[in-house]
């Protein structure tokens, strides 16, 4: 991409890129979109999966672009790939770096689903074997086991269409009341979700980012004390949490890097039907 195309997505260049690689079989393919008008600037093919000295590459390629039309980068998104910090800050600099919040929270909610999961096996081991047909009115013991038994069937058969309750940003007042009803008795489960909303708060674009690093310092703190979570919130102590938080201060900065994703969803599902042209042969 050179010449009259690169000129034209230039042209009108925000400032913000979305950076991205994509795995297409036994090749690699990297990209680079303007994060706020959409359009793509630059791609690479790869023969192989990309490695650090390609993606450096292909950023030097994208600065050589900028420079000679004297554009300056403002910020530049990716996701939670191990690849890209390390050329960026080698090419670019001090540019402000955003990770996309959406791989990091993923994450995140894909821990507590597990967490609740677990929690659904844990009850089904717990709950009590009662004989086959109704107790006799007499054998009071008989009744409770029954009753206890009902109960945490019911909470076990909640538990799996309701797991949404536990993960959603923003819950009604009917959800609310829900979810405290299908953990009643299960306060651990509760405390998930109390986590989970201290998480989405981190991400108030009302907030700057040292406030929020302050924040996730605090709850990081809370977090450890409690340690039955185990690897449930392990992400809440990793740093690239806390480079999700960059674009609080630049009002302008793409917190998600959807602009260049979005491509790639397009033309995966365009070979959805014929994944073979995704062998080396073809």
């Amino acid at each position: 991409m050179t010449g009259a195309f690169l000129d034209w997505a230039l042209e009108t260049f925000s400032g913000y890129v979305a950076a991205d690689e994509l795995s297409e079989g036994p090749y690699g393919v990297l990209s680079a979109v303007d994060n706020r008008q959409y359009k793509r600037m630059l791609s690479e093919v790869l023969d192989h999966d990309p490695r650090h000295e390609d993606i450096e590459a292909f950023c030097r390629r994208l600065q050589q672009a900028l420079e000679e039309r004297n554009l300056a980068l403002q910020g530049i998104t990716t996701d939670g790939s191990a690849l890209s910090p390390e050329p960026l800050r080698k090419v670019f600099g001090e540019v402000p770096h955003q990770l996309c919040p959406f791989h990091v929270i993923k994450e995140l909610t894909q821990g507590v689903l597990k967490a609740v999961a677990k929690e659904r096996e844990r009850l089904a081991t717990s709950k009590p074997k009662v004989k086959r047909g109704r107790p006799s009115s007499k054998d009071k013991d008989a009744r409770r086991l029954v009753r206890k038994s009902t109960s945490v069937q019911q909470k076990i058969s909640a538990l799996f269409p309701e797991r949404f309750l536990f993960v959603t940003r923003r819950l009604t007042p009917s959800e609310r009341k829900r979810l405290m009803s299908i953990t009643r008795g299960l306060p651990h489960l509760r405390k998930l979700r109390e986590i989970m909303e201290d998480i989405s708060a981190l991400f108030d674009r009302r907030c700057h980012t040292q406030t929020a690093l302050g924040k996730l310092k605090k709850l990081r703190q809370w977090v450890s004390r409690f340690t039955w979570i185990g690897e449930t919130f392990k992400k809440v102590f990793s740093p690239s949490l806390a480079k999700a938080l960059t674009c609080l201060d630049d009002k302008l900065l793409p917190a998600t890097s959807n602009a260049v994703e979005r491509g790639h969803r397009r033309h995966h599902k365009l070979q959805k039907s014929v994944y073979r042209v995704r062998s080396k042969v073809c």
